[in-house]
């Protein structure tokens, strides 16, 4: 009997440092895709620009729909790859998103034209999706209680990398030009794909409910988000959000243009990025710790509606440096909210459907990340840059009154609170 108490403890042991190792290689898998991806985000519409000469007007809608169209993809793809990332294993997923991401981007550098580089964003969307998948590989190795705790210390990666990348490709467009920062980025995404290939051991978290360990059919999992209503609507504000978050993100570049003028534009671009970053990768991690202790539901609550609050001043800033500042409050709050959204998710789903969850949440992530970009061109166009943030603040604090209404609605607050204590 003591034999076996020692066997069990030595297993466990093993488990736990396989699982703290993990997490640290993925971290810097994801702080080298995160990088890569947002060293791209700030030069977008100038790359546009520099495929000939067009109007204002013609380059904030392309970028809009060049922007989002890579989400068209990924929004059909997500739910598939989650699935057989259930079935057979997410390393593998992540090694053949990697090699697909950078591929894509590698061909980017050799664009002439805004067909080419529609159509190479459109390719690159069947790959999209490294960070959820990745954190559905950690997710099913940590308990939940300490959900928030782990994958905040994962999305610091990624929130790490989108800090640097903005300013870091900012400098090489400057320095190299365009298409010469493509190939450059392209190799940064080809090293995530080689550090989870030699770096990732695979496991699942040990479990006895039959619940846990059951295999579900694709219509099962649907009926147990539909059956969940908070669930349901806490995968529902993934699209809200995005729409909210990215309607301003490709056409970022032209207004620090209209408030700060031409001069070190992609310098000042990836500064206005990055500012974001900065807030997320500060608070992100207290954001999980809060919500592990009284409820991610709730902490999602409270970010939604500072994310509103903080949006809504973009719209008369009158300087490069209040924008900045701004930025920096919105991403403290939706760092928090794509957080608090995956936590939720590891305490609703049962471990051999997460992957599925998940990337139905990423699909819907992504289907906001189609229509945001094309909302906040079509915005820009019509009625200018203010109208964007109006837009923005008004759908995050309706999505925040949403879940305030669905969290109160079905879920029994004082049981709520002891069982995320006990």
């Amino acid at each position: 009997m003591e034999l076996k108490f020692i066997e069990r403890s030595v297993i466990i042991s093993y488990q736990e440092n396989v699982v703290k190792r993990n997490v640290s290689i993925m971290w810097f898998a994801n702080f080298f895709i995160a990088s890569s991806m947002t060293m791209i985000l700030p030069f977008i519409s100038l790359y546009i620009e520099s495929f000939g000469n067009f109007t204002d007007s013609y380059v904030q809608t392309w970028s809009g729909l060049t922007f989002g169209v890579t989400f068209v993809t990924a929004f059909i793809v997500s739910p598939i790859w989650g699935r057989i990332g259930d079935k057979y294993g997410r390393k593998n997923i992540l090694i053949i998103s990697a090699s697909g991401l950078a591929l894509s981007v590698l061909l980017m550098g050799f664009a002439t034209s805004v067909w080419q580089l529609f159509l190479l964003r459109l390719f690159m969307g069947i790959f999209t999706g490294f960070i959820p998948m990745s954190q559905a590989l950690i997710s099913t190795q940590t308990p939940k209680e300490t959900a928030g705790k782990i994958l905040g210390t994962l999305q610091t990666a990624g929130v790490s990398g989108s800090l640097l990348g903005p300013l870091i490709g900012g400098l090489l467009a400057d320095g190299l030009g365009y298409s010469a920062t493509f190939k450059w980025v392209s190799i940064s995404i080809f090293l995530s794909a080689l550090i989870v290939k030699f770096g990732i051991k695979e496991m699942q978290l040990k479990v006895t409910s039959e619940s846990e360990n059951k295999l579900y059919s694709t219509k099962e999992v649907i009926k147990h988000i539909v059956g969940h209503p908070v669930l349901l609507i806490v995968m529902l504000t993934s699209t809200l959000v995005q729409i909210a978050h990215f309607s301003i993100q490709p056409i970022i570049s032209l207004y620090v243009i209209e408030i700060n003028g031409i001069d070190n534009i992609s310098f000042y671009s990836g500064l206005t990025f990055s500012a974001a970053g900065l807030g997320s990768l500060l608070f992100v991690k207290h954001w999980g710790n809060l919500g592990d202790k009284f409820g991610h539901s709730r902490i999602l609550i409270v970010l939604l509606f500072l994310a509103g609050l903080a949006y809504f001043p973009g719209a008369f800033v009158s300087n490069i440096w209040q924008l900045v500042g701004l930025r920096f409050i919105v991403g403290s709050a939706i760092g928090g909210i794509l957080l608090t959204r995956v936590s939720y998710i590891r305490q609703e789903a049962p471990l051999s459907m997460q992957g599925e969850v998940i990337g139905y949440n990423t699909s819907l992530q992504f289907l906001g990340n189609v229509i945001g970009p094309a909302l906040g061109g079509t915005l820009a166009g019509l009625f200018g840059f203010s109208s964007i943030f109006f837009v923005t603040s008004s759908l995050l604090i309706f999505t925040g009154l949403l879940l305030t209404v669905t969290v109160f609605k079905n879920e029994n607050v004082e049981g709520y609170f002891v069982s995320n204590k006990s």
